[in-house]
């Protein structure tokens, strides 16, 4: 027993580091970090870059990795992007973070190139000693987190409680606006706090490489099983958290003495022990009315908070007639649809097969549109779920001798469920509750589910034929686009109706929308529902298109990158999601092929990098584009209504050349104005 108890402590080590990183940052900037395993692979990779591939010995390559490196990124980051998101809404900090986690890891491999060897080495030294304690045995890596985890909290409190620098942290923590006032600048502070986070998750990374491997998808599974110790500790109390932390590892370990973890059984349970501690948690705090989204820093900080959305989320292409026809959102998205329509005739095999995998993966991403565009949830579970409508067709059609088409359209129906039970779950929650549930359910599918025969099949995943009057890539082109147009068309007449004006105002504020007598609980499950069965339609055409289910295209990692290119296009847009799908698909192809197969995932950093751009614009470029156009248009006809100088009656420069701004209705500059049809 004491075996499984020391190696779980090791397990629970690494936990602890990670939840006690994450804690500390929130408090300190109230902005939780879902780029951490990204960051933690970054210093991980330099380390194994200068330990392996330079022959460096463990010592100066940590000291190098821990104390050099990972401080100056933290501190980078912090000044492009961090400091950005102070004054942001909960759903800008996790979307910004999420293209962090999406571009950092491809960034850093463009730089050093992807490890041949994904097993790495730890701070211990090779061949691995070995210890007996009390007749345990323990290897040098597990003692080597002992001891890092020891000399974090014996730093960590000694320096937040006995030294100045210290003193100055918990003043940030308990109100900025104090801290400000009293001589202490806040973003100095707040440096050094990015500064050791960095270092934290740099340790993080590289104590998991040796058990879990060099890779982002491994360090993502870990450090998202770290995210129950941190729920746990409601995102501020940092000795619970570490505690629960050591616990998860200890029961992790512990149960594997009874249960055989290589059997069925014990593959299902074993991984699922952390999320139990989370739900556990979950449940506890919302029935108690806990578990909210916080504002960090002390009540001075609250009353000065901005309340409600972030109104720039939701701004909208505006200007022109609010008939259909003459709305130039409408006009654009029916000129883009049709360009999207005649580009298969245009191509040939290969890319038109890639155009068809494309307009898949953007009806996929429509999901996202309705539950984070429209709903203003930071769902992360989507690609789970059109694994899930992926996965059920196959067997419709696999045992049942179903039509794929009708399998597809028909089984993402009882997917539907799953959602709606997430979102009643999930509904007195925070959206940063709400986006660990989300990434930790997606996690959960993915080990339980995904990865077990027979859906796994050694990866290939089960067949998944396309319907018999669409086998080209063409035909299947254009049924994918069609059934986009008519999934898009139906969120436009959403957004039109009373439950998307419903939407519009629980999206901005929860307590505004209850005092107009609005369901929350009612709009919310809308939404949820729409969005699963969205997801679930997108994850069957997606396996259509590959001709099977491919369990590994639905990883949790996938769907941030699916994230991360909707937003940099428009998270409330229609048509940008059809434009995201296919650059998603077609853009890597493209650096590929024409430009060098070593940048084919450049398209990717930019997707993340366009993705931290919503700390700037959170409208998106689509958005962002389509007011730019219109503003030059309005001007553009403003100019030509200017009286001339010396007419009879003008007197005074004209409101154009004075900057006044034009207060007709549709004027273009009304950023804030919200049209249906200007989200087309």
């Amino acid at each position: 027993m004491l075996s499984y108890v020391l190696a779980g402590l090791g397990l629970g080590s690494i936990y602890a580091i990670a939840a006690g990183s994450l804690v500390i940052t929130y408090v300190a900037s109230g902005i939780f970090n879902l780029a951490f395993a990204a960051m933690a692979y970054s210093v991980a990779r330099f380390y194994y870059f200068l330990l392996v591939e330079e022959d460096w010995a463990i010592i100066p390559a940590a000291i190098v990795s821990l104390f050099v490196f990972a401080p100056a990124l933290g501190m980078f980051l912090y000044a492009v992007l961090f400091r950005h998101l102070r004054l942001r809404s909960t759903l800008v900090k996790l979307m910004a973070t999420v293209g962090l986690s999406v571009a950092l890891p491809p960034l850093i491999n463009l730089w050093l190139e992807q490890p041949t060897d994904p097993t790495a080495p730890g701070l211990a030294p090779r061949p691995l000693a070995t210890y007996d304690i009390f007749g345990s045995t323990i290897n040098a890596d597990q003692l080597a987190t002992y001891i890092g985890l020891v000399v974090v909290l014996i730093v960590g409190v000694g320096l937040l409680r006995f030294t100045n620098v210290g003193l100055k942290v918990r003043a940030l923590v308990d109100s900025e606006a104090l801290t400000s006032l009293s001589g202490t600048s806040p973003g100095r502070v707040s440096l050094g706090v990015w500064a050791a986070s960095a270092t934290l998750a740099g340790l993080a990374g590289i104590l998991i490489a040796p058990t879990a491997g060099l890779s982002v998808g491994s360090m993502t599974f870990l450090m998202s099983a770290a995210f129950a110790a941190v729920v746990a500790a409601k995102l501020r109390s940092l000795p619970l958290a570490v505690g629960v932390a050591l616990l998860m590892g200890v029961a992790t370990n512990v149960v594997q003495k009874y249960i055989d973890p290589s059997s069925d059984f014990g593959a299902a349970v074993v991984p699922s022990i952390p999320f139990a501690f989370m739900l556990l948690f979950l449940l506890f705090y919302a029935l108690r009315g806990q578990a909210g989204d916080l504002v960090a820093g002390g009540a001075l900080d609250r009353a000065i908070a901005t309340q409600g959305g972030d109104p720039s989320v939701v701004s909208a292409v505006t200007g022109g007639s609010n008939r259909l026809i003459l709305n130039p959102g409408v006009l654009a998205g029916v000129i883009f649809v049709g360009i999207v329509a005649f580009m298969p005739g245009m191509l040939d095999r290969f890319w038109s097969g890639l155009l068809a995998g494309g307009i898949a993966i953007a009806i996929a991403l429509l999901s996202y549109t309705l539950v984070t565009g429209e709903g203003g949830m930071v769902w992360l579970s989507q690609i789970t779920f059109a694994g899930g409508g992926a996965v059920l067709a196959a067997e419709l059609v696999r045992n049942y001798e179903w039509d794929p088409l009708v399998a597809v359209l028909l089984g993402a129906v009882f997917i539907v469920p799953v959602g709606v039970i997430i979102g009643l779950l999930t509904i007195r929650l925070g959206n940063l509750y709400v986006a660990l549930v989300t990434l930790t359910f997606g996690s959960l599918i993915q080990t339980l589910v995904f990865a077990r025969d027979p859906f796994y099949n050694f990866g290939s995943g089960q067949p998944m034929p396309r319907p018999e009057f669409a086998t080209t890539n063409d035909d299947f082109a254009y049924l994918g686009l069609a059934v986009f147009v008519i999934l898009a068309i139906l969120i436009v007449n959403v957004r039109r109706s009373t439950a998307g004006l419903a939407m519009s105002a629980v999206r901005f504020s929860e307590n505004g929308a209850k005092t107009l007598g609005i369901s929350v609980v009612q709009t919310k499950v809308l939404v949820s529902g729409l969005a699963t069965y969205t997801a679930a339609v997108g994850g069957g055409f997606i396996a259509m298109n590959a001709g099977s289910t491919l369990p590994d295209s639905f990883n949790p990692t996938g769907g941030l990158v699916w994230l991360a290119v909707l937003v940099t296009m428009g998270a409330r847009s229609n048509i940008a999601a059809l434009i995201a799908g296919i650059m998603f698909v077609m853009m890597p192809q493209v650096f590929s092929t024409y430009v060098s197969h070593d940048y084919a995932d450049v398209p990717i950093i930019l997707f993340g990098l366009g993705a931290l751009g919503l700390a700037l614009h959170p409208e998106g470029v689509v958005i962002q584009t389509g007011n730019n156009i219109m503003k030059l248009f309005g001007r553009g006809r403003r100019t030509k209504a200017v009286v001339p100088p010396g007419t009879p009656g003008a007197s005074g420069p004209s409101a154009h050349e004075s900057g006044d701004v034009d207060a007709t209705p549709g004027s273009p500059v009304s950023v804030e104005k919200i049209t249906a049809g200007g989200q087309a």
